[in-house]
């Protein structure tokens, strides 16, 4: 039986309870979102020759080079080296991401916020 208020039964009350959650969940994510900046991972290659660092917003930060990996030589190596230690960065971002976002969400998924 329908319930007096809106056609088909809807309560008024609970959607204003479903938009404020709705509103609060929102605030809590832009938080999260300015706190993934301040979070910083680290990817390394070449037994830590190559380091990247990303935050948790996915953003390269800062890539470092040991002198003993420089050679003018095999350039084509250094190159490998620093995509993959970006790579694997980018990787930990992504999964620290995802790991807050879960919390925040109770694991429900959110396309394309992170």
């Amino acid at each position: 039986m329908a319930k007096a208020g809106m056609p088909g039964g809807f309560n008024l009350g609970g959607m204003g309870d479903i938009l404020k959650q709705a509103q609060d969940l929102q605030k809590r994510m832009l938080k999260l979102q300015d706190e993934m900046k301040e979070r910083v991972v680290e990817g390394s290659a070449g037994g830590g020759m190559v380091t990247a660092q990303v935050n948790g917003r996915q953003e390269l930060l800062s890539v470092k080079i040991s002198k003993e990996v420089v050679d003018p030589n095999d350039v084509s190596m250094l190159e490998d080296l620093v995509v993959a230690a970006v790579n694997q960065g980018l990787k930990k971002a992504a999964e620290l991401s995802k790991k807050e976002l879960g919390k925040l969400t109770g694991g429900m998924p959110v396309p394309g916020l992170f």
